[in-house]
């Protein structure tokens, strides 16, 4: 869609702005349970659609659009049926339409997997089983076959999808699928005697209802107003159907009544006079569809990419006219999920990774050239999304990343980068209320990730310091406290700032800055009414003098290449000055010994005199006196 109304996406931005605030409350330490999906980019529907209603509604859309631009014929055979049926079913000219309309993407290519150009723009290698030129067991014969298995929609489910629509197709030849509506068809041509229990047959009727409520009524193409007869009419069919369902068949006065009031709003368009129905392409129902149907392109079992990823492209670019998507849409909603699958996978599927990272790249793109406000909204949703969780792991990393998964970390920096970047920057120009005074948004982002983790790794060193102090080691906490910190500052120098270096070519400036500023603070209020000098003080002094030495040497060899030679940086460093804390300290202890010594000998004096005086005088009384 490249233009909508304004009241449509001031609704999307309204609801946007919530989850925004949320997302940003929520990026602060890393949590356990990594192989958690992330948030959903979307704001919800509205309406009780399950993610198993989307992923049927998805897969019907996909059929109904790849009948009607010359796939697979629509047929109806069991899915249990021999192949031999296929042949007794159709006639040899039908057979021959279907195996050239399979050649032309539906069928699975068996020589192409290797060299598929998706795959290789995105820097993923083929499957195992494609470098070795075999097909792995029990993988579907085609394309559509593989659809249907990843969408985990079942061969009974398809086989009832195909039912419909050859009825459909049967009373409409050359409709095109964008001008059907798909859930007023089904409900019109189905029957009870196609599924199993009337349970289920109730369920499917109230999913197509739901469909015709979100699309329609929540999330129109074009903003309904509120005295809009056709609308009024939907709501009240709607809610008499989920108190009593509704009578299928074209005749009853029920389905007429809906049939008019469907057509009448899905036959509104943007462009005046058209055949096109609009009933699922109102933004966020058609991303919530298309969502799902991005996840064809990935296996249902271990996730990663199919080989056959081009041709299931292919098939989802059929959907685009019924769904309203475009290619820069399609490109946010395969970032995001791949990007998700990564998060999915515990984070060790270092390739999905990677192949987020260049598909962010196309984004980067899309995103300068983008005027659409509707999509400028959906790249900030989906963006705040990957930069809530990438923060939630950057913010503290050492927390985050070891050495078994060290290598993650530099691609989710990547990632996390550019994503802030295209909100802070891009987005900025298009949004002015929304510009940030920071001028170099990479710089500011990683030194706020340097900040936050060093801070968090200190206060848990000196949690530990606290421990390791007892009766049998009476060695100061901070004594303790200055040696962890120095092997700190040594691991983020060996192992986290060369990956942050790409971004900020001051990280380990950086780093010791933020633990000589936290080790400081400490140390002021170790300090603070400390006037004698003791063996305790001498060790934390010590200690400090030593650490401070190490952290100004890393300091000074990542200066060396700085514009400025760090003076930045420097001047966040104030000295401890423990040497002249223990001179005065010393020169205190000497002063108050020698007025002690001093005190003492004045004593010793005084104590002298007065027994001199005491013998002078009983020696006067002693001597004879004489007349």
């Amino acid at each position: 869609p490249d233009s909508r109304s304004a009241s449509a996406s001031a609704s999307w931005t309204s609801s946007l702005s919530s989850d925004l605030a949320t997302a940003a409350a929520t990026a602060v330490t890393a949590t356990s349970s990594s192989a958690m999906p992330l948030a959903a980019p979307f704001p919800g529907l509205g309406v009780p659609l399950s993610d198993a209603d989307l992923r049927t509604t998805a897969y019907e859309v996909l059929v109904a659009a790849s009948r009607a631009t010359g796939g697979r014929p629509l047929i109806y055979i069991p899915q249990s049926a021999p192949s031999s049926a296929t042949a007794r079913s159709t006639s040899s000219t039908s057979t021959s339409t279907s195996s050239s309309s399979s050649s032309s993407g539906l069928q699975r290519s068996r020589t192409s997997t290797a060299a598929s150009k998706v795959k290789r723009s995105l820097g993923l290698s083929p499957s195992a089983s494609s470098k070795a030129g075999i097909e792995a067991p029990r993988r579907p014969e085609t394309v559509m076959e593989l659809v249907r298995v990843n969408l985990r929609v079942t061969e009974q489910a398809d086989s009832r999808i195909r039912r419909g629509l050859l009825r459909i197709a049967a009373g409409q030849l050359g409709r095109r699928a964008e001008s059907m509506i798909l859930p007023l068809e089904f409900l019109q041509r189905s029957k009870a005697s196609d599924f199993p229990d009337p349970h289920e047959y109730e369920a499917w009727q109230f999913r197509n209802l739901k469909l015709l409520e979100a699309g329609l009524l929540v999330h129109p193409l074009i903003p309904l107003s509120k005295s809009d007869i056709d609308a009024q009419t939907l709501r009240e069919i709607i809610s008499r159907a989920y108190d009593k369902s509704l009578q299928n068949g074209k005749n009853l006065e029920s389905m007429q009544e809906l049939c008019s009031a469907v057509k009448s709003l899905a036959g509104r368009s943007l462009g005046g006079s058209s055949d096109e129905c609009h009933w699922a392409d109102g933004f966020p129902f058609n991303l919530h569809i298309y969502q799902m149907l991005v996840e064809a392109c990935f296996d249902s079992e271990n996730g990663t990419v199919v080989d056959e990823i081009d041709e299931v492209m292919g098939l989802l670019k059929k959907t685009w006219v019924i769904l309203g998507i475009n290619q820069m849409l399609h490109n946010l909603c395969f970032t995001w999920a791949l990007f998700n699958h990564f998060v999915t996978s515990d984070q060790v599927d270092i390739e999905l990774l990677s192949a987020a990272e260049n598909q962010l790249n196309v984004v980067v793109k899309d995103a300068k050239n983008a005027e659409d406000p509707d999509y400028c909204d959906v790249l900030i949703s989906i963006l705040s999304s990957i930069t809530g969780w990438t923060e939630k792991r950057l913010l503290a990393y050492h927390e985050t990343f070891n050495a078994s998964n060290i290598v993650s970390m530099q691609g989710i920096v990547t990632i996390g980068v550019s994503a802030a970047k295209i909100l802070l920057e891009d987005i900025s120009q298009k949004h002015p209320g929304k510009r940030k005074q920071k001028t170099d948004v990479v710089r500011g982002k990683i030194e706020t990730y340097i900040r936050s983790s060093l801070h968090t790794a200190f206060a848990q060193r000196m949690d530990e310091a606290d421990l390791k102090r007892s009766s049998r080691n009476p060695v100061p906490v901070l004594a303790i406290l200055a040696k962890d910190i120095s092997d700190l500052a040594s691991k983020e120098k060996n192992i986290y700032s060369p990956i942050l270096k790409k971004w900020h070519p001051l990280a380990s400036g950086v780093a010791v800055t933020t633990l000589h500023s936290c080790f400081g603070n400490e140390l002021k209020q170790f300090m603070v009414g400390r006037t004698k000098f003791t063996p305790d003080t001498a060790q934390v002094l010590n200690a400090a003098d030593k650490l401070e030495k190490n952290l100004v040497n890393i300091a000074v060899e990542d200066f060396l290449d700085s514009d400025d030679g760090g003076k930045s940086l420097i001047r966040q460093m104030p000295p401890y000055e423990a040497e002249n804390a223990i001179a005065a300290l010393v020169k205190g202890w000497m002063k108050e010994r020698v007025d002690k010594l001093k005190e003492w000998v004045d004593q010793s004096l005084q104590q002298e005199r007065h027994g001199i005086q005491k013998l002078t005088g009983r020696a006067l009384l002693l001597l004879p006196w004489r007349c």
